[in-house]
């Protein structure tokens, strides 16, 4: 299956910025491309930087853009993972990953469970978390496990998808630096999250896909400087290797070809799902084992 993944910058507005992710899109078409995946709320700014009820309207038009997204999706034959914000009612939003199928259909939808609120990344303040668990999209490429940035941190997420047939693991991400930590730290904070979903591939035998965006984005409350996003999209295959990485200044459209039945051939030698000991494992839905 040949992925593309699609590493941008915002562009100052929604307008501008599509029309770069509709030239990317162009570009993985050309190259043969399956499936493309887009980063996480790819339509506008990271505007969870800071607690403002006038970055609601960004969801006002989100029946608008699922149907535009699907009409790309069909003009480009191809499988397309997106990430919008959908309003679901007043008052109601959630941060949700579409998936459309190679005709425009929706294929189905992830909305994002884990939901971070943290300084520069107050996203408690506008997406509620997801009630329809951790479902792998059935798709015309097989089940897609799509989850959303702060979902990547957690082995339960991805090991749910996992055990519900999902072929591969797909996480549309905005994370990145804050200019003020050391080099040390910010190196530390990149690689434990290059690190993290490694290991989501080696402990599931299934590649994982992460699309990150680049480019310096400032908090518009001027409470915090801004955040520098720091790229650096891969693919990891089954056994954890590296298929490909970005670095954390360049947009991009990579196509990176995955051989799927790896994963067979890996959990043939590595039966980690055979020898779970499902008796054992209670006690991991408790918050914490005093």
């Amino acid at each position: 299956m040949k992925v593309a993944l699609l590493q941008q910058e915002f562009k100052g507005t929604k307008e501008a910025t599509i029309a770069k992710t509709l030239e990317l899109i162009a570009e993985a078409k050309k190259g043969g491309a399956d499936l493309v995946v887009c980063q996480e709320l790819h339509q506008t700014q990271y505007f969870c930087q800071s607690e403002d009820t006038n970055f609601f309207d960004h969801a006002n038009d989100w029946q608008e853009d699922v149907a535009f997204w699907g009409r790309v999706a069909k003009e480009n034959g191809v499988v397309l993972v997106t990430s919008l914000f959908e309003k679901r009612a007043d008052g109601l939003y959630h941060n949700t990953a579409f998936v459309f199928e190679r005709d425009g259909s929706v294929a189905g939808k992830y909305r994002k469970m884990h939901i971070p609120d943290d300084p520069g990344f107050y996203e408690k303040f506008y997406f509620t978390p997801g009630d329809i668990g951790f479902e792998p999209v059935e798709t015309s490429l097989g089940k897609l496990g799509v989850l959303v940035c702060w979902d990547q941190w957690y082995p339960e997420a991805a090991r749910l998808m996992a055990l519900k047939g999902a072929k591969i693991l797909i996480y549309p991400t905005a994370i990145g630096w804050f200019e003020g930590d050391s080099e040390d730290e910010k190196s530390r904070q990149l690689e434990a999250w290059v690190a993290v979903q490694r290991g989501h591939s080696v402990a599931n035998g299934l590649p994982v896909v992460a699309v990150n965006r680049v480019g310096f984005e400032k908090d518009d409350s001027g409470v915090m400087d801004g955040i520098k996003f720091w790229g650096n999209s891969f693919v990891f295959g089954p056994q954890g290797e590296q298929l490909f990485r970005a670095n954390s200044t360049d947009e991009l459209c990579k196509i990176v070809e995955i051989d799927m039945k790896r994963s067979e051939e890996v959990r043939r030698i590595w039966p980690f799902l055979r020898d779970r000991r499902i008796d054992a494992y209670a006690n991991i839905t408790k918050r914490f084992i005093d």
